[in-house]
């Protein structure tokens, strides 16, 4: 109750940021295990640039905004009656 729309635009987009910035480190760190697994087993040989983590965790990033953008749009622009109506 009080809050602007700006302010509820922003926590959902810093929580969408947060949970997509957690996704991508989970993500590249098991793609980099399981690469470096597979490598040692197969006996291939693997690379793992700076470029490619860097554009993985962009990626990342950019989709946790991306869908994030919407929900968080839409709880902007909600009447607080409302959303506390179905509490």
């Amino acid at each position: 109750m009080g809050a602007k729309g700006r302010d509820i635009l922003l926590q959902f987009l810093v929580e969408a940021v947060v949970i997509s910035f957690f996704g991508g480190l989970i993500g590249i760190g098991l793609g980099a295990g399981v690469s470096t697994f597979l490598s040692s087993v197969q006996g291939w040989a693997v690379k793992l640039s700076p470029t490619s983590v860097l554009v993985a965790f962009l990626f990342s990033a950019a989709t946790g905004i991306f869908f994030g953008w919407y929900p968080a749009r839409k709880a902007a622009r909600l009447n607080p009656i409302d959303a506390l109506r179905y509490e």
